[in-house]
């Protein structure tokens, strides 16, 4: 069995250590690809660390944008994994920046609720979560969103390298308790760092075994 999982885990790592590509954005679902890859797809709050935990699975320093500018993603990005490609990563547009405009929130809404009912090669989204302040209403609604669709989630608790781990051992035991009110949540939540790597491989693996599954 734990032959087996590092196999796994050793075959993400050359997954992700190969090309990597962006193939393009979606501002609307009728500029989608063709649904020919297994998907993916990143959600969390603005800020979460979502590009930077995208350069950090895929050993890349700028294949996801960061910014400062909570909201500025409002497309679905697709990047392929693979050459040929065989898992397709979905970087979200980033959700909960108090400061945009209501039809903003709105068109992300359709958009990525949209997504998630009718793409039938979305095998797993990863949900991003700001380990310094756990589970967030707006984070509990994506969930809930999630859950309708249908849609198997992680949780992932990012910067936990930014706390004690005494204080990271309690945010995570509340998130699984959270976590186990809900239908579409997958019971392993990962702990990750992009500073120091903490979790990475472990995520990396469950993308692949996720998509390849």
């Amino acid at each position: 069995m734990r032959a087996a999982a590092d196999s796994v885990q050793e075959r993400a790592r050359k997954l992700f250590a190969g090309p990597i590509e962006f193939l393009k954005s979606a501002p609307e679902l009728k500029f989608l690809p063709d649904p020919t890859l297994p998907e993916i797809a990143f959600a969390g709050r603005s800020n979460v660390g979502k590009s930077t935990l995208l350069n950090a699975l895929t050993n890349r320093k700028a294949l996801a944008r960061t910014s400062n500018t909570p909201g500025r993603t409002q497309e679905l990005n697709f990047f392929d994994v693979g050459r040929p490609a065989k898992i397709r990563l979905v970087d979200m547009p980033g959700y909960g920046f108090a400061d945009a405009p209501k039809d903003l929130v709105k068109r992300w809404r359709f958009l990525v609720n949209d997504y998630l009912r009718g793409r039938q090669v979305l095998k797993r989204a990863l949900v991003l979560i700001d380990s310094r302040h756990g589970l967030k209403p707006v984070d509990e609604e994506v969930m809930a969103m999630l859950d309708a669709a249908a849609v198997s989630y992680h949780l992932v608790l990012t910067k936990a390298d930014k706390i004690k781990p005494t204080v990271l051992a309690e945010v995570l035991a509340a998130t699984a308790v959270d976590a186990a009110k809900h239908p579409a949540a997958h019971p392993t939540i990962f702990t990750t760092s992009s500073e120091t790597g903490d979790g990475i491989a472990e995520l990396r693996t469950a993308v692949l075994d996720a998509a390849t599954t």
